[in-house]
């Protein structure tokens, strides 16, 4: 399997980014094979894609499993390391795979204004010190004076998170429904709310005009259909276990304010209690030699065939 960005014509892109990926097969031995797995090349199959190395990478992996090639069975991710993607991730960096599988994270590849790029980074240097990480970053890319951020006790998805807690520790469906139909809802519950992002996401993603916009507005309008249909399906089955309105065997009782007493707060509601930090924090801090998370500037793009073969 080889994988490369096009050879020709040559063009103009910044380097460690191409433009556009080529992936082929070849298989010399009896019975020979030569297949494009992907092709986002200007007139390819894949063309809306055309230098993103996830959507490659994915690609690839879905035609190994196809053939029957086993993955490597993948590195054990701890809980910080989660914990500081999600943080990053809302900060507005892009989630990266580099050669051998390992993960990271980097700028956008079209923010080239220096001035913005800092902002960026110092707001998730700002955020990850918010929940606790510490963090080592070159002073050169924090902006100092720029105010902290303010940052939630709880972000949707913690409350989210102490929804399926509570379901957890039901002991009846009286207890158990409320907190499902938080997601069911008709109207303003979590799905429907979801699919209204998504459509509305479509209709400002296509005011762009391009070819490549329109699809992407499309997939996302596609994928809230089958988001809205789950919806209605996942309303009856919560209809039916109202219904039910019965003891879950097995289960002692447990009073709803008492789970959520004994429910250990996230980072954000901790980070609350504490003094926000400051533009002299920062300073201070950036010179830190240990790090459990580290902002970094763009890294060039490293593809690989696929994570973790």
């Amino acid at each position: 399997m080889i994988i490369s960005p096009p050879q020709e014509p040559s063009s103009e892109h910044p380097p460690g980014y191409p433009e556009s990926w080529l992936v082929t097969r070849h298989r010399s031995d009896e019975p020979a094979a030569y297949e494009v797995i992907y092709d986002s090349e200007p007139d390819g199959p894949h063309a809306r894609h055309r230098g993103d190395v996830t959507r490659l990478l994915a690609a690839v992996d879905t035609r190994l499993d196809q053939l029957g090639v086993p993955p490597r069975p993948e590195p054990k991710r701890f809980a910080h390391d989660v914990a500081a993607d999600a943080v990053l991730h809302r900060a507005g960096f892009v989630p990266a795979v580099e050669f051998g599988g390992g993960h990271y994270h980097r700028l956008p590849s079209a923010m080239t204004d220096l001035e913005e790029q800092r902002l960026v980074v110092t707001k998730a240097f700002d955020m990850l010190q918010a929940d606790g990480f510490d963090v080592a970053c070159d002073p050169d890319l924090l902006e100092h004076d720029m105010p902290p951020p303010w940052i939630p006790e709880t972000s949707l998805g913690d409350r989210l998170g102490f929804l399926a807690k509570h379901i957890q520790a039901s002991t009846h469906t009286r207890d158990m429904v409320p907190n499902l139909s938080e997601v069911t809802a008709p109207g303003d519950g979590v799905l429907q709310r979801v699919v209204e992002i998504l459509d509305t996401t479509a209709e400002w993603w296509e005011g762009f005009g391009e070819p490549a916009d329109h699809r992407y507005a499309q997939r996302l309008r596609t994928i809230a259909e089958s988001l809205d249909s789950y919806a209605i399906e996942l309303r009856a089955i919560r209809g039916d276990l109202a219904d039910r309105h019965a003891v879950r065997p097995g289960k002692d009782r447990v009073r709803e304010n008492q789970v959520a007493a004994s429910t250990p707060a996230p980072p954000r509601v901790r980070a609350a209690l504490a003094p926000s930090p400051t533009a002299a924090q920062r300073r201070a801090s950036s010179a830190l030699p240990a790090t459990a998370a580290a902002v970094l500037p763009v890294p060039p793009a490293r593809p690989s065939s696929a994570p973790g073969r």
